[in-house]
């Protein structure tokens, strides 16, 4: 690390901006965010630097003098011109005042980092001037992340402080605090309610202690394979949980976005090798959250769909224990993305129906009949094993041979491949192409498909 980070306290203290043009107008948009005196100099003004000196925020000289650079903490230097930047940086460090010369990092004393600004929580990100780029992707990246009403419920917390060190004993502070910040009241700041927010605060502090915690259980969509389709709430509730239960179609890079001393339990489901029946599972984690502990129930896709949720959330409720469900992207429309292709399509297909290919090994299949319609996009999921049971199905209720499927095998992983085929011969292109599950088949039967299908042929 050649470069010490560090944050400057800039009341009271003074900024000069060296230069009139577009750089330097972006600088001056940082420095407003602080409290600090600022101080442009250049002939002519950028018209948002216009206005900002016209608006009293700002001064505007058209020359520097040595009391320029009087109580100076900082000093972005932004002419375009090296010889004119190089004066100013002269004059700068000679009145003691730290400089950044704009596009040239060889002659700055520091570099502007990237900032996620949650003020009062502010993050700096730097490359010590070498890959600015990188800089503003981790950014956006950390910008995506923090709650945008985080900065409101630090402020809150911080007024509170004196009140918490007078009510609430040393030892049991740190408690407190992690329960401020990762319990119902944070949850319910960021849900909008600041009010039932400082209240439950209020009532901890007023009571000596945060109160007891109460386990939760979240049945988390992780999506259909990588990580970056997880939801932001997704991510967040993996980074409070305690303990995570997880599927076998989880990836494990989706796993790494969970806390690191969070408990992390396999209770996949191999097929034809059930070792984790679900009555097991709703136990396990129906006791965990008994406990008091936050519990993620981590399930490929979309927890509501085809994901056994009904039997988790009766356990749950059975208990007396919260539980939630938090969407994930499902197989469905994650297949559709690899293909380019909508699940819908005006005027040709207006129903998007989501069925299976396996239920329960006692159950009958299901009825596909009433899918098979002209207009329908039919996605069967867990249908690989049964593409020739669907294939006839739906061609004996009318659907034409050549009406087209695509599948998409273990979809946004790098694992993923795709194949376009037909109805009529569908289970042989998939065991010819060697097509396994996780799988989606994609029916489109569109109303100009069938249109054409019925139409009458011409005989000469």
């Amino acid at each position: 690390m050649k470069n010490f980070p560090m944050f400057l306290r800039m009341s009271g203290r003074r900024v000069v901006i060296c230069g009139g043009g577009t750089e330097a107008a972006r600088k001056t948009r940082l420095v407003l965010k602080t409290e600090a005196e600022i101080v442009i100099v250049a002939e002519d003004l950028d018209p948002e630097l216009v206005g900002l000196v016209a608006s009293g925020r700002a001064t505007h000289l058209t020359q520097a003098a040595p009391d320029t650079f009087a109580n100076c903490a900082l000093c972005f230097i932004a002419t375009g011109e090296e010889e004119t930047d190089l004066a100013f940086a002269a004059l700068a460090r000679a009145a003691g005042a730290v400089v950044n010369v704009v596009d040239r990092p060889e002659h700055c004393d520091a570099f502007t980092p990237s900032v996620v600004d949650r003020d009062p929580v502010v993050v700096a990100i730097g490359t010590e001037g070498m890959a600015p780029v990188l800089g503003r992707s981790i950014k956006t990246d950390i910008e995506v992340m923090l709650d945008p009403r985080l900065g409101a419920f630090a402020a809150l917390a911080g007024r509170l402080r004196d009140a918490v060190a007078e009510k609430i004993a040393p030892a049991a502070r740190r408690a407190f605090w992690e329960w401020a910040f990762t319990g119902a009241a944070f949850d319910k700041h960021r849900k909008g309610d600041e009010h039932a927010a400082a209240d439950m605060l209020k009532a901890a502090i007023a009571q000596g202690q945060a109160p007891e915690t109460k386990g939760r259980i979240s049945l988390v969509g992780a999506g259909p394979g990588a990580r970056d389709l997880l939801t932001l709430r997704a991510v967040r509730r993996m980074q409070e949980a305690d303990v995570i239960f997880y599927d076998r179609l989880v990836d494990p890079d989706v796993l790494e976005l969970a806390r690191r001393d969070a408990d992390r339990i396999y209770v996949g489901k191999e097929v034809g090798a059930h070792a984790w029946p679900q009555d097991k599972i709703d136990a396990l984690i129906v006791a965990e959250a008994a406990k008091g502990l936050r519990v993620v129930r981590l399930k490929s896709g979309d927890p509501s769909i085809f994901g056994r949720a009904a039997e988790e959330i009766a356990a749950a409720r059975a208990a007396g224990i919260e539980i939630e469900i938090v969407p994930g992207i499902t197989a469905a429309s994650a297949a559709a993305a690899a293909m380019t292709r909508p699940l819908t399509e005006r005027g040709e297909t207006d129903t998007f129906v989501i069925t299976t290919g396996t239920c329960r090994p006692a159950d009958a299949a299901p009825d596909w009949t009433p899918l098979a319609r002209p207009g329908t996009t039919m996605a069967f999921y867990m249908a690989v094993d049964r593409a020739a049971q669907i294939e006839a199905h739906l061609l004996a209720s009318g659907v034409p041979g050549d009406c087209p499927v695509e599948v998409v095998s273990s979809a946004t992983t790098a694992r993923e491949r795709c194949l376009t085929t037909q109805l009529d011969g569908l289970a042989q292109a998939l065991e010819r192409n060697q097509m396994t599950s996780p799988a989606i088949l994609l029916v489109r039967y569109a109303k100009g498909h069938a249109a054409m299908a019925q139409r009458p042929v011409a005989v000469s």
